[in-house]
């Protein structure tokens, strides 16, 4: 075996090495930004969710209130009448 043939052997080795170690270090930033974009969604959808469930509440309030309200109408319709 020549020297040229374990030269062209070790700067094989080591331009495999760096494309390897290229392509890793873009991978691992692309799979960083999708995972970043994925929880700033994932903090929309709870924001949407936590703001449904406080319309909700409020919705029931607002229907118990109008009970009340038509409860009392009754009653004093009932007295007047």
């Amino acid at each position: 075996m020549d020297w040229t043939s374990v030269i062209v052997a070790l700067v094989t080795a080591a331009g495999a090495l760096a494309g390897t170690y290229l392509a890793n270090r873009k991978s691992s930033a692309l799979i960083a930004y999708r995972l970043s974009e994925l929880e700033r969604k994932q903090d929309k959808h709870n924001a949407v969710i936590e703001r449904t469930y406080k319309l909700e509440e409020r919705t029931e309030l607002h229907e118990e209130k109008l009970k009340v309200a038509n409860h009392r109408i009754d009653d004093l319709e009932r007295k007047m009448g």
